[in-house]
């Protein structure tokens, strides 16, 4: 017994030995699998996170995005799009770090507002040019006309430092009796660099 599609098995048995329902059932099982298959990625275009690039790039032109996906990462542009739906006023400083949080990750950011003097800062430690502009974005977005915003950079790195001393020799070209000439000798001899420790 042959197995039975997905048309033969709705038939009564009698239908299964008949070439022309064989191939019916081929062709058309074919079709539903298909069909199957746009049915579940129409559904997962409707959420950002399981959405395809053709449905990421219709919502990056909804949000008037331009992105650079040569650059960007799909995890970034899905994350960008998901920020720029969930900017809606009203905004707390509480809602701001969590954003900044979801955005740049848990720490990396920290905004603090001056009530007094209407001066939103925020110190991040973004080293990534299209996370930083999308950062941006959203305090522009989420900030009131009044606060003013300043970004300061946290980024932090090792530096190593070594100590070396050494002694150079240093001969003076020119002299002040208007006998030396201008880019006909240069100022000054340097001789050999001598480590001292």
């Amino acid at each position: 017994m042959r197995e039975v599609g997905r048309i033969l098995g709705y038939l009564p048995e009698f239908y299964h030995r008949i070439k022309d329902f064989m191939e019916l059932d081929k062709t058309e099982s074919a079709e539903l699998v298909d069909l199957a298959s746009a049915v579940q990625r129409l559904l997962d275009d409707q959420f950002v996170t399981t959405s395809s690039l053709g449905a990421l790039k219709r919502r990056e032109r909804m949000l008037g995005i331009q992105a650079d996906p040569s650059v960007e990462t799909v995890a970034f542009r899905r994350n960008r799009i998901i920020n720029r739906y969930s900017t809606k006023p009203p905004f707390t400083l509480r809602y701001l770090q969590e954003q900044l949080d979801r955005l740049v990750g848990p720490g990396r950011t920290v905004a603090d507002i001056d009530v007094q003097n209407f001066l939103l800062t925020i110190t991040t430690a973004i080293d990534d040019a299209e996370i930083f502009r999308e950062v941006e974005h959203t305090v522009k977005v989420i900030i009131p006309a009044n606060i003013v915003y300043q970004q300061n950079t946290a980024l932090q790195d090792d530096i190593e430092l070594v100590e070396s001393i050494a002694v150079q020799d240093v001969t003076w070209n020119y002299k002040l009796d208007g006998s030396w000439q201008l880019g006909a000798a240069p100022f000054a001899t340097l001789g050999p660099e001598v480590p001292v420790k």
